[in-house]
């Protein structure tokens, strides 16, 4: 079967020829590695899009559900080569360690300001609260979060 849908802007086709999930259509045939495989029950975060505006986790979504449906990953947060201010506040506030939760955090916390561009703190953690990291203990995540929302207000 042929699945056709639109991926970061671009539209893409895939051939699904058993259950698969979106992710591993995204990583595997479509080479966009940023969304992680990690979990593959929905409970790490890792793997978060956008799917038709709703954050998902691409693991629990069936390739052949994206029929027709808008997907974005995380390289398709930064518009026209220029980084996401969510980007540049994990940077700058070195609020990445080993990377693999990143993206999903990263994308689950664009979502929230393309929606709310001055959240609170806690509005903040509720956006990332579906993102296990295991290398910090988010305190430097919140900080380049809330740098984001500060320099909106």
């Amino acid at each position: 079967m042929i699945v056709s849908f639109i991926v970061n802007g671009e539209g893409v086709t895939a051939r699904v020829t058993t259950p698969v999930s979106l992710l591993d259509v995204l990583r595997d045939q479509l080479e966009l590695p940023g969304s992680k495989s990690a979990c593959e029950q929905g409970e790490c975060g890792s793997c978060s899009v956008l799917l038709d505006g709703a954050l998902v986790c691409a693991c629990l979504v069936m390739a052949v559900d994206a029929e027709g449906s808008t997907v974005r990953t995380v390289e398709g947060i930064a518009s026209e080569g220029t980084l996401h201010p969510v980007q540049v506040a994990m940077h700058e506030a070195g609020a990445v360690q080993c990377g693999f939760c990143t993206p999903g955090i990263v994308v689950a916390a664009a979502d929230l300001f393309d929606r709310d561009p001055t959240p609170t703190t806690d509005q903040i953690k509720e956006a990332v609260a579906g993102n296990i990291c295991r290398c910090t203990g988010y305190g430097a995540i919140v900080r380049a979060l809330e740098s984001v929302a500060g320099e909106r207000r």
